[in-house]
């Protein structure tokens, strides 16, 4: 798992910083900064929280390229 380029890239286009994303999330700030690290492999119902909040899909942010 590498690091969540296109998740840290969304969330700064969404003008959020990680704790605002985290507290829309009901996570902590670490958790998106693990998330965004490729060091946390997050739930299906958190990254789809994620897309939603972004609006982007699920390949759009966790689908990695082969």
């Amino acid at each position: 798992m590498g690091k969540n380029y296109a998740m840290k890239q969304a969330r700064a286009a969404a003008g959020l910083s990680q704790q605002e994303l985290a507290d829309k999330l009901g996570v902590s700030r670490q958790t998106i900064n693990a998330i965004e690290k490729g060091d946390y492999n997050p739930t299906i119902r958190l990254c789809i929280g994620v897309c939603r909040i972004l609006g982007l899909t699920l390949n759009d942010l966790f689908w990695e390229e082969a």
